[in-house]
């Protein structure tokens, strides 16, 4: 295994990948990764998969079976991405076995469209979970307000969750709950709480691009330097919650019943802004029983020249509050920043989905 990648798996961190498509599948691209890179996971969003079925040859015959039988777009959607899902999953299914199910993981995620109704949303996450059918497939609900219920719904029927779109310190508590609620729902109706997984897909990249922005309007000496320290100490003080869960009586009830951590998810990982180092969003934001789901460019540039230095998480709580504290003094209005992130991770997902709607609706016609 990679030298680096050794010290980030050996500080707690699950490395996963954040793309998956069928000619990576098909090439033993994931398989390699797993073998050389330590990656112990796959996360999905549309995006990704429209970028997929956009390239190569790969989808070309399931597509002209598809076309043949003559369904629906969305039905061929679903059927070409829940195969890949099933594939990516199989191929993690030794990952899975080896850690007892807490890795080897593989996420989907529902409808974007949905992502403020509640009851669809449910009703979609079942569908998902039964299509993909694999104990290791996560179905990844968004964080709206809407996607509270289902979230706790879901797991309370035995669905793991990969909780997506997470931006705000206060969401991210009421996901936790909503988590909690699932668990004790799920104890209460005789299910085993050890088979039920879930992780909280903490957004970190995108909050640094919105206040940089905003901090870049405002101008001053104060605000420039506070650029490019948000995302971090956001993502820090998230994992002081998680702590403060961790060792709620509440927790430690449903710990004793056999329930395992709902574990932060570091996603949105690649950094965007050139001036900053390119595994900024790697080296410092790592503990102990954390996920951090890398594009393949992050994770090749954590392997090369990533600095692991210990935890770089727990340590820095109190530097964390103060830089949200400088940042609401130079005119940040963290609650707007995180209300405009989940609104745009929304419409993003949505944009997205329609375009893989509509590539799939091309290459049928072709076919």
């Amino acid at each position: 295994m990679n030298e680096n990648l050794k010290r980030l798996t050996d500080a707690g961190v699950s490395i996963w990948l954040d793309d998956i498509s069928r000619e990576r599948l098909r090439s033993g691209n994931l398989a390699a990764l797993i073998r050389d890179k330590n990656v112990t996971g796959v996360t999905s969003n549309p995006t990704i998969f429209a970028s997929a079925l956009s390239k190569g040859d790969a989808y070309d015959a399931q597509l002209r079976d598809l076309a043949a039988r003559g369904v629906t777009v969305e039905e061929a959607v679903r059927a070409i991405t829940t195969f890949d899902i099933r594939w990516a999953a199989d191929v993690l299914r030794p990952v899975f076995d080896a850690t007892r199910g807490v890795d080897g993981r593989v996420s989907i995620e529902v409808d974007p469209r949905l992502a403020r109704k509640t009851e669809a949303t449910i009703a979609e996450a079942r569908a998902l979970w039964w299509l993909v059918d694999r104990p290791n497939v996560h179905i990844k609900i968004p964080a709206t307000v809407e996607g509270l219920p289902a979230i706790t719904q879901a797991i309370s029927e035995g669905i793991s969750v990969n909780v997506t779109l997470i931006f705000s310190l206060e969401r991210y508590r009421q996901v936790l709950d909503a988590w909690l609620s699932g668990l004790e729902k799920a104890k209460a109706n005789g299910l085993n709480l050890a088979t039920i997984e879930s992780v909280a897909s903490f957004f970190v990249s995108r909050v640094d691009t919105e206040i940089d922005k905003r901090l870049d309007k405002i101008g001053t000496p104060e605000a420039a330097e506070l650029k490019g320290k948000a995302a971090v100490a956001n993502a820090r003080l998230a994992y002081a919650a998680y702590e403060e869960v961790m060792n709620s009586p509440r927790w430690q009830t449903l710990r004793a019943a056999g329930a395992h951590p709902q574990r932060p998810l570091w996603a949105s990982t690649g950094v965007k802004n050139p001036d900053y180092p390119d595994t900024l969003y790697v080296e410092q934001l790592v503990t102990a029983g954390i996920v951090n789901t890398m594009p393949e460019k992050t994770l090749d540039s954590s392997a090369d020249h990533g600095r692991i230095s210990g935890d770089t998480i727990r340590p820095f709580y109190q530097h964390a509050w103060d830089v949200m504290a400088s940042l609401k003094q130079a005119g940040i209005d963290y609650d707007d920043v995180v209300r405009a992130l989940e609104e745009e991770g929304v419409e993003k997902f949505e944009t997205s989905w329609t375009e893989l709607l509509e590539t799939v609706d091309g290459e049928l016609r072709k076919a």
